[in-house]
C-alpha cells in the first residue's frame, strides 16, 4: 500500500482528494492537514510514503513545509498541488525537493498514476507543463555552480539531457541502443556525482547550467 498524507487549507479539496484516492486498491489516505504546520507534524507521526502538497496555505506555506519534512526524512516524495499551470512558487518547491507537481484539475486517474509513479522513487517529469515552467523559471533563476556536472562522462551527460526532455529510463534505452538496467545505472551516476536525489532535481541544475535546452 502507498500511504499518502493530504495537505491542503481547503477542506471540499481534502475531502475530494481522499474519496478519489480512497477508491484505490493500492492506496491508502493516513491522515489530511489544513496547512503547513500540521502537516509536518502529521508525516512525522504517519511516515507517509508521498505528500500531496497544496502550495498556499496558512501558518506555513507548502514550500517550507516541503524542506522540513524532507530535513527530517529525505525518502518521502512530496508532490505539490497548484492551482495554475504557470505559479512563480512552483519552481520554488521543486529546489526545495519536490518530486514534482500537479494541477488540482488533474484527472482522478492520473492523480493516482502521479502518486504510484513517485512512490517508485521517479519525479514527474513527463507532463509538458513541468518542462515549460523548469524552462521559465530557470531562465531568471540564479545559476547554481556544481563542479559534479564537470565530472559527467559523455554519455552520462547525453542521457542527462534526455532525462530534462522528459524521456523515461525505457524510452532512453531506446534511444540510445542499450539495455534499460544500463540507463538506471547512469542515472544512478548522474545523482551520485550532482549531488541530487532524483529527476527533477538533475533537470532543474541541468536547465540552470545551460546543459540541457527545452524543445519547442
Amino acid at each position: 500500500m502507498i500511504r499518502v498524507l493530504i495537505a491542503d487549507d481547503e477542506a471540499l479539496v481534502r475531502g475530494g482528494l481522499r474519496m478519489i484516492l480512497g477508491a484505490q486498491p493500492d492506496i491508502e489516505v493516513v491522515a489530511d492537514a489544513a496547512d503547513g504546520e500540521d502537516a509536518v507534524l502529521l508525516a512525522a507521526r504517519f511516515q507517509p510514503d508521498v505528500v500531496l502538497m497544496d502550495i498556499h496555505m496558512p501558518r506555513l506555506d507548502g514550500i517550507a513545509a516541503t524542506e522540513r519534512i524532507l530535513a527530517a526524512r529525505a525518502d518521502v516524495r512530496i508532490i505539490m498541488l497548484t492551482t495554475f499551470d504557470l505559479d512563480e512558487y512552483v519552481y520554488r518547491a521543486l529546489r526545495a525537493g519536490a518530486s514534482g507537481f500537479m494541477l488540482k484539475t488533474t484527472p482522478p486517474k492520473d492523480l493516482a498514476e502521479a502518486l504510484r509513479t513517485a512512490a517508485r522513487g521517479d519525479a514527474l517529469l513527463s507532463p509538458s507543463i513541468t518542462r515549460r515552467l523548469i524552462d521559465h523559471y530557470t531562465a531568471t533563476a540564479p545559476v547554481a555552480g556544481s563542479p559534479g556536472l564537470a565530472d559527467l562522462t559523455l554519455r552520462e551527460t547525453e542521457v542527462l539531457r534526455m532525462m530534462a526532455l522528459g524521456l523515461s529510463n525505457r524510452e532512453i534505452a531506446g534511444q540510445l541502443f542499450v539495455g534499460e538496467a544500463t540507463v538506471k545505472t547512469h542515472v544512478n551516476r548522474i545523482f551520485a556525482k550532482l549531488g541530487v536525489r532524483d529527476r527533477v532535481q538533475a533537470v532543474v541544475l541541468a536547465y540552470q547550467a545551460g546543459v540541457a535546452q527545452l524543445r519547442r
